[in-house]
């Protein structure tokens, strides 16, 4: 039998908001940490899954979106299949990324490469279908804020030493691979206000 420690009613508008988008019932946990004791990622987050809960609970908006732990959450869903209420985390995690971008939070994101990196990903995939690696590491790479550190330090030459045996292989292509009905992905990035600003 699940837990309804918190009802509805008792949530911020913020709290409200992410388990309105994300379909996830975190008024269930009571805070029984399994998620955090299986999470492979834990080592680097600056809050851990069972806090990034307990602060939605508590309305504590601008504290979970500018925090690292959403960008780092690697979706591998080792919590959500210890988590005895069932809650879906990663799709948790899916819907406060998307929040920190559309906020006035999305200049304070604690891990700015990645959410970079996000964003590209989301943006090659809208464009074409699919991802289209090559384009999607140069501007991930100019975009984060490091671009000439990452040219005077000589980073660029690991980056092709990798691109030209995967290009040789076939595993990645000078040009995109554009999927037959781009209009449908763009309808559901439309449908489900992905990378919408508010």
């Amino acid at each position: 039998m699940k837990a309804d420690t918190y009802k509805l009613k008792d949530f911020s508008s913020f709290t409200k908001d992410i388990i309105n988008v994300s379909g996830e019932k975190i008024n269930n946990c009571y805070q029984c940490r399994k998620c955090t004791a299986g999470c492979p990622i834990t080592f680097a987050m600056d809050i851990l899954p069972h806090q990034i809960i307990k602060y939605i609970q508590l309305g504590f908006e601008e504290k979970v979106l500018t925090s690292k732990t959403i960008w780092l959450c690697a979706a591998c869903e080792t919590c959500g299949t210890r988590c005895p209420n069932e809650i879906d985390l990663a799709a948790m995690m899916d819907a406060l990324r998307q929040r920190a971008l559309a906020t006035q939070y999305r200049n304070r994101i604690g891990e700015k490469g990645t959410s970079v990196f996000h964003q590209e990903f989301l943006s090659s995939v809208k464009s074409n279908g699919r991802v289209y690696e090559a384009m999607m590491m140069a501007k991930s790479r100019m975009r984060s804020g490091h671009f000439l550190t990452y040219l005077l330090r000589g980073d660029w030459i690991a980056d092709i030493k990798l691109f030209i045996p995967m290009l040789l292989k076939g595993k990645m292509g000078m040009l995109p691979h554009r999927i037959r009905n781009r209009k449908e992905i763009k309808k559901l990035f439309k449908k489900f206000a992905i990378g919408r600003k508010v």
